[in-house]
């Protein structure tokens, strides 16, 4: 056994030593796609209880109690850590409201972290942080992160791939230290993923319908190309759904988020540096593409990561811009805005680009930073990304304004 095989073994003994096994740790939120709802997920490395007690805030005590499930699971290193899963939703929560909770059972209790339950409806304006590639080394921006969270900035958190570099390191001792970095601001805000090769998901919020789904799918075949088949076909059912004109009219924005990207220009080998890369035209004989399939149903803003850098893409199809109009080219587009936001700060440090942008790309940060994103209304989306470089400065921003959605809005 090598150096890094000792060091993964004994720094998280002299870590944990004194630490209880059915102590919570891991805490973080997700949104199960009602406001009424949130569901709390932690760890513990014996079998407990899973339990939430929660109230809303301001209030000295917690007045409702939660109980959910623990699933058992067992890591695929050689040391085949066991651990238990806890999951519990609280429910007939009252949207917009604070809430204080904590997690756990009499054998352990996480501290009280607090939240704000999602608003109803659609006529309201979600808050987004947009971030992709983050490290449990070198997490630059974490701790900016975290200050937004506790000033109430955010309404959702969406981390578009690539965490703690990697999972399954230090027979998955990495992803537990990562979870348990991130905890301050997932355990305080809904951290919603995009996934890799696991699951895909969509939920509303506010006027927007986003789609997480796995770009890993198209690269590692070996797991089965019929992943890829079933994957497109269920992004094709739900995009139809979506853009029911009954739908569309709630939820007239529709935002992706995936991995790795159709298009960048930095330079690396990476996917997006081909003319003809996977994600965009799919499979040998252009199978499964996403680049027809968003446009066929005219998806507004896709957001991806994977490149250690920021990239604001003009409006494009097939590679040609359609921009809205000279003086205004985010103003009614005729095609779908494609944004790159994968420097959070990670151990592979910042990707450079190619000395000249491509006629496609708008604008390229070689900073640490992330996007925030604010779904204003119907028709109107604020997108700015932060240099965690200097300072916390914006050092980008656009307004996306849509009279129309959908399809329609390309001619």
């Amino acid at each position: 056994m090598g150096p890094r095989g000792w060091l993964c073994l004994v720094l998280p003994w002299v870590l944990c030593q004194g630490t209880s096994r059915t102590q919570p740790e891991q805490v973080h939120l997700s949104y199960p796609g009602d406001p009424t709802a949130m569901t709390v997920t932690w760890t513990t490395f014996n079998r407990a209880g899973s339990i939430v007690e929660f109230g809303p805030e301001p209030g000295e005590v917690f007045t409702t109690s939660a109980k959910g499930h623990a699933s058992r699971f067992v890591d695929g290193g050689w040391l085949r850590r066991s651990m238990f899963i806890h999951r519990v939703t609280l429910r007939g929560l009252a949207p917009g409201q604070r809430y204080a909770y904590r997690c756990g059972s009499p054998l352990g209790w996480s501290r009280v972290y607090g939240f704000r339950a999602l608003q109803n409806g659609t006529d309201w304006s979600p808050r987004l942080a947009v971030f992709g590639d983050m490290g449990n080394i070198n997490p630059q921006s974490l701790p900016r992160l975290q200050r937004d969270t506790q000033q109430d900035m955010y309404d959702v958190i969406l981390h578009v791939g690539d965490f703690a570099y990697d999972m399954d390191q230090c027979n998955a001792r990495v992803g537990d230290a990562f979870m348990r970095k991130i905890e301050p601001v997932a355990a305080s805000v809904p951290y919603m993923t995009c996934p890799g090769n696991h699951e895909e998901k969509y939920w509303d919020v506010g006027p927007a319908h986003i789609i997480s789904f796995s770009t890993e799918v198209y690269f590692y075949l070996n797991y089965g190309r019929h992943l890829v088949q079933e994957q497109y076909q269920w992004l094709e059912r739900d995009l139809q759904k979506a853009t029911r004109p009954d739908r569309r009219r709630r939820h007239p924005w529709i935002i992706t988020m995936g991995h790795r990207p159709m298009y960048c220009s930095n330079n690396d080998l990476d996917d997006c540096t081909e003319h003809e890369s996977i994600v965009r035209r799919g499979l040998p004989q252009h199978l499964y593409g996403l680049e027809d399939l968003f446009y066929k149903y005219g998806v507004d803003l896709e957001l991806w990561a994977h490149e250690h850098s920021y990239e604001r893409l003009w409006p494009v199809y097939n590679y040609q811009v359609y921009n809205g109009s000279a003086k205004s080219p985010y103003t009614n587009p005729r095609a779908p805005v494609h944004i790159i936001t994968g420097s959070a700060g990670c151990k592979e440090r910042l990707d450079p680009f190619v000395p000249n942008p491509r006629e496609w790309s708008a604008l390229r940060i070689e900073d640490y930073g992330y996007t925030r994103l604010q779904i204003l209304n119907r028709s109107h989306i604020w997108l700015e990304q932060v240099s965690d470089d200097q300072d916390g400065k914006v050092v980008d921003g656009i307004w996306l304004i849509k009279e129309l959605h959908g399809p329609k809005a390309w001619h």
